[in-house]
């Protein structure tokens, strides 16, 4: 699915380009916007399955970082190329190389165990192993599968039949893995629930903030860009708080945060343009650090079999936010500050919903709805019966 996430973008991005009339540039604007979803909701948890818990949070921040990369680069070509047909074009150029990058990636080896898929996990956790010079790896299985079974040595397919059969009987317990199920059980309605809210807090502030870049005393160019400078120091902090703190308190108060900044600038007298500035662009700060909490924090808390299915749910609740983010600002004929207002309080609303959820630092990731149950109610860190983790990227000394 990525690779045709990929395939429609570019196609639809190179039509746009060549658009003729208003209509045909809005279908396929649209149809781009539909294509390029599935991106995020695809490389966000396929690079956290294959990274052992020890580095899932350095994999998924510092993959966030292309995305500032990304609004940095593209403010210098929006200014150097003001032509938009030109514009639409050399910002769709880029899928190319996504596509070709297909080339290295695998499909997740934790989906293909829990969908019955041995011989393919199989083969995808060798070859895996063999690019990283992990040539101990299959000895290094087995060698946990005579721990855990107290027997003989078992194969590396034995091991790995436990632990798909292990999933299938938990999942069996737990329901199907279709949409229905993100509200089957009281912990899972109780997750759906609060991401979706956070997600649509996030994003209505998020790009609440980013479509008002000429309200902050700076040129629109000028920013775009620096709001793409200001996510790189926002996302080295995230990455030294999420670990220390936990990633319920990090998702909380940075969008909390970004509120509060909102708030501040209401009272800050518009003469103050410099500092009006500075107290926006530190709330754009906080609002990236809670967009990239919230793409590492959701998938621990799905487990595999619903994860896509859960950031698709979340994906729909941040894009009615954003969708209805610019309309708040036809506010301003009823009170010229009820905007502003709406922003701040919807984020410190939306934030405080994080502290309902359970906190994922150091735990593994959950296979089955049994395992988000367990590890919610009990507050484990290690998951139950035979379903562990078995990542040839990890680089344990023994």
């Amino acid at each position: 699915m990525l690779l045709v996430s990929f395939v429609c973008t570019l196609i639809f991005g190179l039509v746009s380009s060549a658009s003729v009339t208003y209509s045909m540039l809005a279908v396929t604007r649209t149809l781009t916007g539909i294509a390029i979803c599935g991106l995020s909701l695809i490389v966000a948890p396929l690079g956290m399955e294959w990274v052992d818990t020890q580095h899932r949070s350095y994999s998924g921040i510092m993959t966030s970082f292309f995305w500032s990369f990304g609004n940095m680069l593209l403010a210098l070509i929006a200014y150097l190329v003001r032509d938009w047909h030109w514009l639409l074009l050399v910002a769709t150029l880029p899928c190319v190389l996504g596509i070709i990058s297909m080339w290295w990636l695998a499909e997740s080896a934790r989906w293909l165990l829990v969908k019955g898929k041995l011989k393919q996990a199989h083969k995808n956790l060798q070859w895996c192993a063999k690019m990283n010079g992990r040539k101990d790896f299959g000895a290094k299985i087995n060698l946990e599968a005579r721990d855990l079974q107290h027997s003989n040595p078992a194969s590396l397919p034995q091991i790995l039949t436990k632990m798909a059969a292990a999933a299938a009987a938990l999942e069996k317990s737990g329901g199907s893995s279709s949409y229905i199920s993100l509200f089957r059980t009281l912990m899972l309605r109780k997750i759906s629930l609060c991401t979706g809210i956070l997600w649509f807090g996030v994003a209505f502030s998020y790009y609440g903030m980013s479509m008002n870049i000429t309200g902050f005393g700076l040129g629109m160019y000028m920013t775009q860009f620096v709001f793409g400078v200001i996510e790189i120091p926002a996302k080295f902090i995230v990455l030294f708080v999420v670990n220390r703190v936990g990633r319920r308190q990090c998702q909380a108060w940075t969008l909390i945060l970004a509120g509060l900044c909102i708030g501040a600038n209401i009272v800050i007298p518009t003469s103050l343009g410099i500092l009006c500035s500075v107290v926006a662009i530190t709330g754009k700060g906080f609002s990236e650090a809670a967009f990239t909490t919230i793409f590492l924090y959701t998938p621990e808390l799905y487990p595999t079999v619903l994860r896509q299915k859960g950031l698709g749910y979340c994906s729909f609740m941040a894009r009615l936010g954003a969708s209805v983010a610019p309309l708040i600002f036809l506010l301003d004929t009823v009170w010229k500050l009820l905007p502003q207002v709406t922003y701040c309080a919807m984020a410190v609303l939306c934030g405080s919903a994080a502290f309902l959820l359970p906190e994922t630092l150091n735990v593994c990731l959950p296979e089955t709805i049994g395992d988000t149950e367990k590890q919610s109610s009990k507050g484990k860190k290690q998951l139950p019966g035979d379903v562990f983790e078995v990542m040839p990227l990890h680089s344990s000394q023994k």
